[in-house]
C-alpha cells in the first residue's frame, strides 16, 4: 500500500465505545475501555493474548452485553447492545479467523445466506446472483458469483466473507487476524481490497500481532493490556519498541539479552533430525536444535512447516528419516510416544485439533498426562490434577472464573495458553 493511501482526511467518528467493562463471575475481562474509530480509517487493535481484544469485539458485535455504564454510539447516537441482529442492522460486521462459509454452496448463496432476496416469498436466485456480482465488482475481484466456495482458495474465501459483510451495508468491519493462513499473494490482494473499502468510507478494526502489517495499513493503533485500555498511537508515532512496551508494560530491552552463545563445539544438541521425508511434500529435511535455543521454521503456506512438525511428533508417518534426542536414537510412532519422550506439539488449529472445547480447562491441561496417571493404579489422581491445573492457570495468567469452566468459554488468547 502506498503512502498516498494515508493522506490525512477530515476525521468523522463513526463508532464510539465508551467505558466498556465486562465481567464473568469474578473475572474482569474488560475494564473501562473506550475506543473511537473514524469513517474510512483502518484502526489496528493490538495486545497480548488474553488482553481483551476478542471480548471487546464480541461486545461490539452484540455477542456480549457490556456491564452497566458502558455504551456504544454509531454516528453519535447510542445503539442497543447485547443483540447481534441489531448490531448487524447498525452496520457492524465481524470476520473471524475461522471463516463461517458453507463450502457446498455458491459464492452468491454464501453472500446472502440467511438474508436471501425474495420474490413472492420465494428466493430470487437471479437477483441473488446479480447483486452478488455487483458486490464482487465493487471489491475488484474476479471469481464468479456462481462458483462453489469449495473451489476457491483460502484468500478468495476471505473475500467472500467481506462481500457478505458488504451485502448487509456494513459500515464498520472487524477483521480478526485475517492474514494468518494466507499466502503472500493473497495477503497483497486482501490489502488492495482494504484500500478499496477505506476509499468507500468504511471503517476497519484490524486485529493483528504482525507489526509489519500494522505499520503498512494502520492509520491509528490502540493497545489493550490486562483487560484495560493503554493508549492510542497515530501512524507517525508507531515504532516496535513503543508498541511492545505498551502491550507488555515493560521496555523491549528487558526481554532480550546480548547473545553470549558459546561456540558450536561447546553447545549440546537437544534434537537432531536427519533425512526426514513423508513420501510427498517433504524430502530429506535435516536440522539440529540446541539446548536453550529457539529455532524458527520459516516458509510460505504449503511449504511443509506443519508437515515436518507433525512427522517429528508422530502424528503422521514418515517414509524416511532419523531422530535423536540428546544423542540417543529415538523411534516415535505416535504422539503418545513423543509426549513420553518429552516432545510436545502445539497445533496451529487449536479449535479443531488442539483443545476439547466442551471439556473443562482443568481436563484440557491434564489431557497429556492421563495415560501416566492411569499407569499409577488405573485411576486418576484428581487432587494432583487439580493442583497441576491451578499451577498452570497461575503461571500463564489464564483469565478464567474457574478451572472447571469449559475451554470454549475462554478468549482465543486464553485458549492458546491452555493449549
Amino acid at each position: 500500500m502506498t503512502a498516498a493511501a494515508h493522506v490525512e482526511a477530515p476525521r468523522r467518528p463513526v463508532l464510539e465505545m465508551r467505558h466498556i467493562s465486562k465481567t464473568f463471575g469474578p473475572v474482569r475481562a474488560l475494564q473501562d475501555v473506550s475506543l473511537t474509530v473514524n469513517a474510512g480509517e483502518l484502526h489496528a487493535l493490538m495486545g497480548e493474548n488474553g488482553a481483551g481484544k476478542s471480548t471487546l469485539m464480541k461486545v461490539l458485535s452484540g455477542a456480549y452485553r457490556p456491564d452497566a455504564g458502558g455504551e456504544i454510539l454509531i454516528d453519535g447516537a447510542p445503539v442497543a447492545t447485547g443483540d447481534p441482529i441489531k448490531a448487524r442492522a447498525q452496520g457492524i460486521a465481524v470476520i473471524y479467523q475461522e471463516l463461517s462459509l458453507a463450502p457446498n454452496l455458491t459464492v452468491a448463496q454464501n453472500i446472502f445466506l440467511g438474508n436471501e432476496p425474495r420474490r413472492f416469498g420465494i428466493v430470487d436466485r437471479d437477483q441473488c446472483n446479480r447483486r452478488a456480482r455487483e458486490i464482487i465488482e465493487r471489491l475488484g475481484v474476479s471469481f464468479s458469483a456462481r462458483a462453489l466456495v469449495s473451489s476457491l482458495s483460502l484468500g478468495e474465501r476471505q473475500l467472500v466473507e467481506i462481500a457478505r459483510a458488504l451485502s448487509t451495508s456494513a459500515r464498520i468491519i472487524v477483521m480478526d487476524e485475517p492474514t494468518t493462513s494466507l499466502t503472500s499473494r493473497e495477503t497483497d490482494r486482501l490489502f488492495e481490497v482494504i484500500a478499496t473499502l477505506k476509499a468507500q468510507g468504511i471503517a476497519i478494526i484490524y486485529i493483528s500481532h504482525r507489526m509489519e502489517e500494522v505499520y503498512q495499513l494502520a492509520d491509528r493503533v490502540s493497545v489493550l493490556r490486562d483487560s484495560g485500555y493503554v493508549g492510542t498511537l497515530e501512524r507517525a508515532d508507531l515504532n516496535a519498541s513503543r508498541l511492545v512496551s505498551m502491550m507488555v508494560g515493560r521496555d523491549l530491552s528487558a526481554f532480550y539479552k546480548k547473545d553470549h552463545r558459546p561456540p558450536d563445539s561447546q553447545r549440546r544438541v537437544a534434537l537432531s533430525v536427519r533425512g526426514m521425508s513423508d513420501g510427498g511434500l517433504l524430502k530429506d529435511c535435516s536440522f539440529d536444535l540446541y539446548h536453550g535455543e529457539v529455532l524458527a521454521l520459516a516458509g510460505l503456506v504449503g511449504s511443509g512447516r506443519t508437515e515436518l512438525a507433525r512427522l517429528i511428533f508422530g502424528a503422521d508417518r514418515r517414509t524416511a528419516g532419523e531422530v535423536e534426542l540428546d544423542g540417543k536414537p529415538l523411534i516415535i510412532a505416535s504422539p503418545r510416544e513423543a509426549l513420553e519422550a518429552g516432545i510436545a506439539y502445539l497445533t496451529e488449529d487449536r479449535k479443531e485439533l488442539g483443545l476439547f472445547l466442551d471439556m473443562s480447562i482443568a481436563d484440557n491441561i491434564n489431557m497429556g498426562v492421563l495415560a501416566k496417571d492411569a499407569r499409577t493404579g488405573g485411576f486418576r489422581d484428581f487432587t494432583a490434577a487439580d493442583r497441576r491445573a491451578a499451577k498452570a492457570i497461575a503461571d500463564l495468567s489464564i483469565r478464567t472464573r474457574s478451572a472447571q469452566a469449559n475451554a470454549g468459554s475462554l478468549s482465543g488468547g486464553n485458549q492458546q495458553k491452555v493449549l
